[in-house]
C-alpha cells in the first residue's frame, strides 16, 4: 500500500467535522505545501471536504455554533469521495485549486487550471478590501480611465479591478497564449466581456497605452527560491514564477519601458513577494511607496508616474 493510500483510508468519520479533521491529519502526516489558497491543513481539509460534499465553503464548522454543519451525518459514499480527493492531493503535490479548478480571491470565484498560475496576489486585496494605508483609491486621479493588469494569469485582477471600478476599462495582458485561455472564461464567467479585453503580449510590446493605473503580480522568484520551492508550486508554470538571479529580470525591462507608457498622475502598483532585499539592490535610487496587505508591508509597492519619469532621467 501507497503512502497516500494509507493516508487516504485513514480519512473517515461519518460527520463533517470528522472528514475535515481527519483529512487535516491525513495533509500533515504527508507534508504538503501549503500558499495557494490556505495556509493551513485545517483551512485546506475543511476547503476540500466542503467543496466535495457540495456544500458552501464559507459553512460554519465549529460544533455548537449557530447554523453549524460540523455534526451534520455523512455517507459511506461521501466518504470515499472525499478521500479520494486528498489522496489525489497528497499523491500528485498539485495545489489543491487544480483539482477542484476553482480559487477564491476576496470572495470571488474564479476558474483555474494547469494553463495559469493559481491566483493568490495581494493585489487583490488592495482593490477590494484595503488595509489602513494599503488603498490604491487614495493615490487615483478622477482622471483614471485606462487600467492594465499585466502577467495577469487567469485574469483574476482584472476582473476584480474591473468590479472595483465600474467607469474604466480593463486590459489584461500575458505572454502566455495558454494563460489568456483561461483568463478568457473568467472573463465570460463574470460578464465583463465589454469591459475587459484580453492582449497577447510580452511585457508591454503589445501594449502601448497610455496608462493611468498598471497592476503587475510578476515572475519575481530569484533562481536560489525557484531551486528550493515545494512540489506544489513546481506544478504550476515556470514562466509565470522564474524572475531571474536576483527576481528582477522582469521588473527591470518593465521599468526602462514604463515611463513613456504612462498618463500624467498614473501610478504602479507592483507585488514581488518575499524578494524586497533584491527590488531594493536593484533599484536604490527608486522612491516606492510600500502597501499594507494582510501580509505585511513588503509584498506590494507603489510607484507614481512622476517618480518614475524622474529616476528614468536620472
Amino acid at each position: 500500500m501507497t503512502s497516500a493510500n494509507a493516508n487516504s483510508s485513514a480519512i473517515q468519520g461519518d460527520t463533517v467535522a470528522a472528514l475535515v479533521a481527519c483529512g487535516a491529519k491525513a495533509l500533515a502526516d504527508a507534508g504538503v505545501a501549503f500558499g495557494h489558497g490556505t495556509a493551513t491543513a485545517e483551512d485546506e481539509a475543511a476547503w476540500l471536504t466542503l467543496w466535495k460534499l457540495g456544500l458552501p465553503l464559507d459553512s460554519e464548522l465549529t460544533p455548537g455554533a449557530p447554523e453549524s454543519i460540523a455534526d451534520q451525518a455523512v455517507t459511506k459514499e461521501q466518504q470515499a469521495l472525499v478521500a479520494t480527493l486528498f489522496e489525489d492531493r497528497i499523491r500528485t503535490r498539485k495545489p489543491a485549486a487544480y483539482l477542484t479548478r476553482e480559487a477564491w480571491l476576496q470572495g470571488v470565484p474564479f476558474y483555474i487550471d494547469e494553463r495559469s498560475i493559481v491566483p493568490r496576489s495581494f493585489i487583490a486585496e488592495l482593490l477590494v478590501n484595503p488595509q489602513p494605508g494599503g488603498s490604491i483609491d487614495d493615490w487615483l486621479s478622477d482622471k483614471t480611465r485606462a487600467v492594465l493588469d499585466l502577467c495577469t494569469g487567469n485574469g483574476s485582477l482584472a476582473c476584480l479591478a474591473a468590479m472595483a471600478y465600474p467607469e474604466v476599462q480593463v486590459t489584461g495582458a500575458d505572454i502566455s497564449p495558454d494563460a489568456l485561455a483561461v483568463a478568457r472564461i473568467n472573463v465570460d464567467k463574470h460578464e465583463l466581456q465589454q469591459r475587459v479585453r484580453l492582449v497577447l503580449s510580452d511585457g508591454l510590446a503589445a501594449v502601448p497605452g497610455p496608462w493611468d493605473l498598471v497592476l503587475c503580480n510578476p515572475p519575481y522568484v530569484n533562481t536560489g527560491s525557484m531551486a528550493s520551492l515545494p512540489a506544489e508550486y513546481r506544478a504550476e508554470p515556470e514562466l509565470a514564477l522564474a524572475g531571474g538571479e536576483d527576481g528582477m529580470d522582469f521588473i527591470r525591462q518593465l521599468l526602462k519601458d514604463l515611463p513613456s507608457r504612462l498618463n500624467k498622475e498614473a501610478v504602479v502598483v507592483l507585488e514581488i513577494g518575499n524578494e524586497k532585499p533584491f527590488f531594493e539592490a536593484a533599484f536604490p535610487d527608486l522612491p516606492v511607496f510600500w502597501l499594507d496587505t494582510s501580509s505585511g508591508d513588503e509584498q506590494v509597492l507603489l510607484i507614481t508616474e512622476e517618480a518614475l519619469r524622474h529616476w528614468a532621467a536620472t
